[in-house]
């Protein structure tokens, strides 16, 4: 196992990459706090850990209220006694130009996006130098990396994700804290996938997603889940800073 009695946090939990990859940490040995504000779906991921044969925390939680995320870290320090591991998948994604992006929505993005794993590390970072080190990996977007065309709001935050994680990566790396960044591309999540049968011609929309990748196709959560684990485990140990794109090739061009 990968993560031996390993203490994951683990936001945005309930679907997508942030579900495959507690599903993966427990089958490498971790406990995990599933962090999500959907509490139903959240319990669903806690059964997924279990069946796994570990222990597992449900924690409904606004990542962007610091109250709420005080109140989780404490949550999760009471149950498990520490926090090795964080992992910030939270997020959502809108398109829109800087013309047609209200603030309401460039303040929800934002706050959701960057905001919540400001908070998230803010206040995990403590429990984990009291314990000796931990590993935080945040998950940017390929969009980090690249502009994709009418998506202003969600471009920035995700670029934003990856200065706040080689900020953290700098400032912390003497007290044992490794910070790194996942950019993912396209993957097959409730988010891209519930916006493509929205539209007029599905289909044809998908294979053009998928066309402008060399790997011709979208990625899957696991894979990312991955990645993710390679970055949170004492496997990495000199990665810090980092950033991993797993995207199909979408970013080498």
């Amino acid at each position: 196992m990968r993560l031996p009695n390993k203490v994951a946090v683990i936001t945005g939990a309930s679907s997508g990459m942030g579900q495959a990859t507690a599903v993966l940490f427990a089958q490498e040995g971790a406990k995990v706090a599933v962090v999500d504000i959907d509490k139903k779906a959240g319990q669903t991921t806690v059964d997924m850990v279990k069946q796994k044969g570990q222990k597992a925390l449900l924690v409904p939680t606004d990542v962007t209220d610091s109250s709420q995320v005080i109140s989780m870290v404490e949550q999760v320090m009471s149950e498990f006694g520490k926090i090795d591991i964080l992992v910030t998948s939270a997020g959502i994604w809108r398109q829109g130009t800087i013309l047609d992006t209200d603030e309401k929505l460039w303040d929800a993005i934002m706050n959701l996006n960057l905001r919540g794993m400001f908070l998230c590390c803010k206040y995990c970072i403590p429990e984990m130098i009291k314990g000796g080190g931990g590993s935080i990996v945040n998950i940017s977007s390929e969009c980090g990396i690249v502009t994709w065309k009418n998506q202003i709001a969600y471009n920035v935050s995700k670029a934003a994700v990856i200065s706040l994680t080689k900020s953290i990566a700098i400032d912390f790396a003497s007290q044992n804290i490794r910070a790194n960044t996942v950019c993912p591309g396209t993957t097959e999540t409730p988010m891209p996938l519930n916006w493509l049968k929205k539209q007029p011609n599905p289909e044809e929309l998908r294979r053009g997603i998928e066309e402008i990748r060399p790997a011709n196709r979208l990625g899957q959560p696991e894979e990312i889940a991955y990645g993710i684990l390679y970055l949170a485990s004492d496997e990495s140990p000199y990665a810090t800073g980092a950033v991993l794109s797993i995207d199909g090739g979408a970013t080498v061009k």
